[in-house]
């Protein structure tokens, strides 16, 4: 029995969400504010929490306006639906499974019917539409007239205060049809009061990302866990040697220790007798030792750790992230033992048992993340599976951590894109691979995808925006580049380029494989690639070259395709290159319609490649390559620095009258030398200007493009 898919609606950012759930594990990625913290909470406030702790800003901002609007519509009651937050948890079964319990929410017969939905709500009814509309009615006819003038703000004063008054939580099992039923679906059975029922049925628990890990002397968090792991794990109808021993140990101790409080206390309770005036025979006063093995624990007990001299330090003495993932270690064990029930004397675990776990990399170090995603799932596994409390066990996990997604399965990963302020989804990546293997050499272009992400560029899953490049030389200048852009900006409400959130991604020509990686993490998105000019019989030569027939770049040829089709039925004598050439920059932006790029100036891809650009002797100049480029538009500053430059060879050859595709071809023996060079001998910031040498003009556009948007 397993949760394969859990929907939320109406809850903060989540208005419409529906998140797909692995069996064993789920890893849910994404950007910073893009829902990961707010589906753990409307799960604990529905299911873990045992009072009603929603506020009104827990409302998506869209519901608001249409929960105001409901107030000027006239509403019948045989056509209104409850309103308000809900969750959903769609639950699959099959032959093996116990049904004794979830047979209790199965409203349909259908033998080929195998889910089940347990649903739960923050809403208001019909009655309390109507309540609502004649009671705020009375609020705002009392209201000055000034107030009166932002009508949804006014709205939203009176609901701050009074929704508790309309709103109320229920709990339903509702029937099964198809994944596209809406909240209206009226086929349910209210199991609000069942409790036990559902308790039997679902077990949920969370280990939260604000953790009570400090390194403070006086902290005793460890120290804590250490009690509640004892008390978990205990099983009533298997007591061990150890836990026999410490409780003899304990009722030793309580002995020595009531003939020591015989005379601790003698004085206080002679005082009692007098004061009292407590006769012989009358009832009499005694301290007792009674030490239990649950409570010496959890006052008296320290968690130290071992120095390489064999010295026992405090666990104040660890590091963040070292206590951090003991903290982890000690909640899973905890919660585990909780979900197996061991403690509990003949009582099962329940039929699925759900454990989220927020942000586990906190305070640690990348290999430490890579280990602990590495272990946990075998460690989850072998502790459900543990003869004798065996349970069954699904755990999400939620991360920023690149590292960690690096070391996972491709399988597990859901991410979650926010597609405007107010609405979030969640994508599964593993659906990728069907996209890509619509294509003919699909399959081998996603094995490629799938081992370049997880080995080397995990964090593009938590960029807002990408730069592709083609190789070392650019993505050595990109840094300096992007601080150029924003010292010569004279916009100042436009975020730095050096502020955003941009993940650098060295490709090469092929960034077109990743273009429907692009569009599933629906990221803005640049790419720098070189116009690539080669003649007929596929040989590199000069752009102005006679013989220059296109380019051999293949993401040019993949997002300008129809472009250059388009072109030539027009100019039938034309070259393939010419339409790249022709184009400004505004023709360089892409969007996908129907699964197809097309030139689109509000799109989010750009293909930025070397254009016509005047050098310092204001000739125009057409480049094929970024060094050709660089040249064309910093002559000067080469050859005043060519004997410093290592990076360099045929000297003799850089001169005035040399030709950018030459010293291109001809003199450059190290690129990304070339490249760490230029910064070697670039001008200190003065005056706002950061270098003495200036961005070739496709690469400007472009970060200037990138910078605004």
């Amino acid at each position: 029995m397993k949760i394969f898919k859990i929907k939320i609606e109406n809850f903060r950012i989540l208005r419409e969400f529906s998140l797909d759930l692995e069996d064993e594990l789920s890893l849910i990625i994404g950007k910073n504010n893009c829902g990961k913290t707010s589906i753990i909470n409307a799960i604990d406030k529905f299911i873990c929490s045992k009072t009603n702790q929603f506020i009104y800003d827990d409302f998506n901002l869209n519901f608001k306006q249409d929960l105001f609007k409901i107030l000027k519509e006239e509403q019948k009651e045989e056509d209104y639906t409850n309103k308000g937050i809900f969750l959903r948890m769609f639950i699959k079964y099959d032959e093996t499974d116990d049904l004794s319990d979830i047979s209790n929410l199965m409203l349909d017969l259908d033998e080929t019917n195998n889910v089940v939905i347990l649903g739960y709500e923050y809403s208001i009814n019909f009655t309390k539409v109507i309540e609502l509309k004649e009671k705020y009615k009375l609020y705002f006819d009392e209201l000055e007239e000034e107030q009166k003038k932002d009508i949804q703000s006014t709205f939203d004063e009176y609901m701050k205060k009074n929704y508790k008054k309309y709103f109320n939580i229920y709990i339903k099992a509702i029937k099964y049809e198809n994944e596209t039923n809406s909240i209206n679906e009226k086929n349910y059975i209210d199991i609000s009061k069942e409790n036990r029922l559902i308790d039997k049925i679902l077990n949920i628990e969370i280990i939260n990302a604000k953790r009570e890990v400090t390194n403070n002397e006086s902290d005793k968090t460890l120290s804590g866990l250490s009690a509640q792991y004892y008390e978990n794990s205990l099983d009533p109808d298997k007591e061990n040697e150890y836990t026999k021993e410490l409780k003899k140990t304990l009722e030793a101790t309580d002995i020595k220790l009531n003939l020591v409080y015989n005379d601790i206390f003698k004085d206080i309770v002679n005082s009692v007798k007098i004061a009292g005036g407590i006769k012989k025979g009358d009832t009499n006063i005694k301290v007792e030792s009674i030490l239990q093995e649950k409570n010496i624990l959890k006052g008296n007990t320290i968690v130290k750790y071992e120095s390489e001299s064999g010295c026992l330090l405090p666990e104040s003495y660890n590091g963040l992230g070292y206590l951090n993932l003991i903290s982890i270690i000690f909640q899973i064990e905890i919660i585990l033992n909780k979900f197996s029930k061991i403690n509990i004397k003949d009582a099962k675990p329940s039929n699925i048992n759900l454990l989220f776990i927020e942000e586990p990399e906190a305070h640690t170090h990348p290999q430490m993340q890579y280990i602990f995603i590495k272990n946990i799932k075998r460690m989850l596994k072998e502790a459900s599976n543990k003869q004798g409390s065996a349970f069954n066990l699904q755990t999400v996990i939620t991360t920023h951590s690149s590292h960690i997604v690096s070391e996972s399965e491709f399988e597990d990963i859901k991410y979650l894109s926010k597609e405007n302020a107010n609405e979030v989804i969640s994508k599964n990546l593993k659906d990728l691979e069907i996209e890509y293997k619509k294509d003919d050499d699909g399959e081998e272009t996603y094995k490629f995808l799938k081992q370049y992400l997880t080995l080397d560029r995990a964090e593009l899953f938590f960029a807002d925006k990408a730069i592709f490049i083609e190789g070392d030389t650019e993505r050595i200048l990109i840094p300096a580049m992007l601080k150029k852009i924003d010292l010569s900006s004279e916009d100042n409400e436009i975020l730095p380029l050096c502020s955003q959130n941009i993940s650098v991604v060295t490709i090469g020509a092929y960034a077109h494989i990743f273009e429907k990686f692009i569009k599933f993490l629906n990221i803005k998105t640049l790419i720098i690639t070189d116009l690539d000019s080669v003649k007929i019989n596929g040989e590199k030569c000069e752009v102005f070259n006679n013989d220059v027939i296109g380019t051999s770049n293949s993401s040019l040829n993949f997002f300008y395709k129809k472009c250059i089709e388009e072109y030539q039925k027009i100019n039938p004598l034309k070259k393939k290159i010419d339409s790249l050439i022709s184009l400004d920059f505004k023709d360089k932006v892409f969007a996908n319609v129907n699964e197809e790029w097309i030139q689109q100036e509000c799109g989010k891809i750009a293909v930025a490649y070397q254009t016509c650009e005047n050098n310092d002797r204001d000739e125009k100049y057409y480049s094929r390559s970024f060094e050709e480029s660089f040249f064309n538009l910093n002559r000067n500053f080469i050859i005043d620095n060519k004997e410093e430059f290592s990076s360099l060879k045929n000297k003799g050859k850089i001169v005035d009258t040399i030709v950018p595709y030459e010293f291109a071809e001809d003199c450059i023996s190290k690129k990304p030398t070339f490249a760490i060079e230029i910064l070697l001998k670039s001008q200190k910031i003065k005056d706002g200007k950061c270098t003495n040498w200036e961005i070739p003009k496709y690469i400007k556009e472009g970060l200037e493009w990138l910078r605004k948007n």
